[in-house]
């Protein structure tokens, strides 16, 4: 028996989840789990997230394919189907710090991800020892403001990786690489968006007087910081803290949020719609 997971968003009308049941049955399939969300029931958009088993004798990815998009077809849907446990290709882009490029390596290391590594590019060269003891192909590209490099790294990127992660990586992505890329790309910002965007946030929530500090990851498009929020993660501070505090604590909270957004991701639970996310 292979374990599949299937996406479907679509507007909201009657009928998607007895259709979408009896295609999973009439495949010699058993639903484990089923996540489902509209955002109105009158006109509103439909959210599902399905994971079942199914007889991998009677069944393959490829009918099963063809068999739901004849479902999607009927409620005008977009859809999806993975197979669990095939892992997805993430390439990571990381500048000189490096709190949050050491965590995905951990967790990579631990087998806390489930993803492919195809590669590690970064413009800073003191990561290469840290990447290869993890056993993984590490590029120097020494891009800066000036020069971007962003046709070696695309070179490197797009026939290789599924999406990107940006592990504090401090250059902006020209919407032609966002274009040329053509797949999802996942950031992580210093800060609780849509609040603070830019740069040194923690010294503006320190400079208003804030009483909690987070950070954001979100998926990357073309407007700096707007991209559809994934994950956050907040921990209360105070007058007694200062800048050095903050930022001890803030990169705590990009490990974690990045994380937790690159985990809900690989999980296939993450659903974009027009400016935000629908996650399960």
């Amino acid at each position: 028996m292979n374990t599949y997971i299937l996406l479907l968003q679509c507007k909201d009308q009657k009928g998607i989840v007895a259709r979408v049941s009896d295609f999973i049955f009439k495949s010699t399939g058993n639903i484990i789990t089923l996540d489902q969300y509209s955002s109105n029931p009158r006109g509103g958009y439909f959210f599902m997230r399905v994971e079942f088993i199914a007889d991998d004798k009677e069944c393959n990815t490829g009918k099963l394919e063809e068999r739901l998009n004849k479902v999607a077809g009927y409620f005008k849907a977009k859809a999806r189907l993975y197979e669990k446990g095939v892992p997805l290709s993430m390439g990571i882009l990381a500048s000189k710090p490096d709190h949050c490029l050491a965590e995905i390596l951990y967790l990579y290391k631990r087998g806390e991800l489930g993803v492919n590594i195809p590669f590690v590019i970064s413009n800073f060269e003191g990561h290469g020892r840290l990447v290869e003891q993890h056993n993984l192909p590490f590029y120097f590209i020494p891009a800066n403001k000036s020069n971007r490099r962003e046709k070696e790294i695309i070179s490197l990127a797009k026939g290789s990786a599924d999406f990107l992660a940006l592990a504090r990586y401090m250059l902006v992505l020209s919407p032609h690489f966002i274009q040329s890329f053509g797949k999802d790309i996942i950031n992580i910002h210093h800060g609780l968006l849509p609040s603070f965007k830019g740069k040194n946030p923690y010294q503006q929530a320190l400079d208003r007087g804030v009483k909690v500090i987070g950070a954001t990851s979100h998926f990357v498009t073309a407007g700096l910081d707007t991209g559809p929020i994934i994950a956050q993660a907040v921990e209360e501070i105070s007058h007694k803290d200062d800048l050095r505090t903050l930022l001890l604590k803030g990169r705590n909270l990009e490990k974690r949020a990045l994380s937790d957004a690159l985990r809900a991701y690989i999980e296939h639970r993450v659903f974009r719609f027009k400016d935000k996310t629908v996650i399960f």
